[in-house]
This record gives C-alpha cells, structure tokens and sequence, in this order.
C-alpha cells in the first residue's frame, strides 16, 4: 500500500473517532494496522510522516499524551493554512 493512500486510512480513521475518545499513537497504530493487514511499522512511519507536516499533532493533557486532528486555529497559528 502506498503511503499516502495509508495516510488517507489513519486520517479517516481519526475523523471518524474525533470527539468519542482521545486516542494515543499506539492505539491508531493497533487499530490501523489490523484493519489494513500492514505491519505496525509501517503505519507507526506513516502516521509520524501525517505528524511531521500537520495534518496530526499531539496534544497533552491529564499527564498523557494523544493525537488527534488539528483544529484550523492551530493550523493558523503554525501558518501552515492562511
């Protein structure tokens, strides 16, 4: 599978779990990687790649930490979207 089309999968993955539960990279790594048959690895590489240029971020709070999609405020702030 190519990367992008793996990026495609996490983030409709993380939209459609957005607002239900704060979820940490190695649940969206789990849940992907049963979902699509691909190694762990692979979808840890992609999801950091997603991370890397902003369409994912982490956030912290409660003393751990989760991914989760950015809001278009922060995108703003990073000047990553005008």
């Amino acid at each position: 599978m190519e990367t992008s089309e793996l990026q495609d999968k996490i983030f409709a993955f993380m939209e459609k779990m957005k607002g239900k539960k704060k979820l940490k990279e190695k649940d969206v790594i789990k849940a992907i990687s049963e979902e699509i048959g691909e190694d762990k690895e692979v979808v840890k590489h992609a999801l950091r790649g997603m991370i890397d240029v902003g369409r994912l971020m982490y956030s912290y709070g409660g003393g751990a930490s989760s991914v989760e999609i950015p809001s278009e405020e922060y995108l703003r702030e990073k000047g990553l979207i005008k």
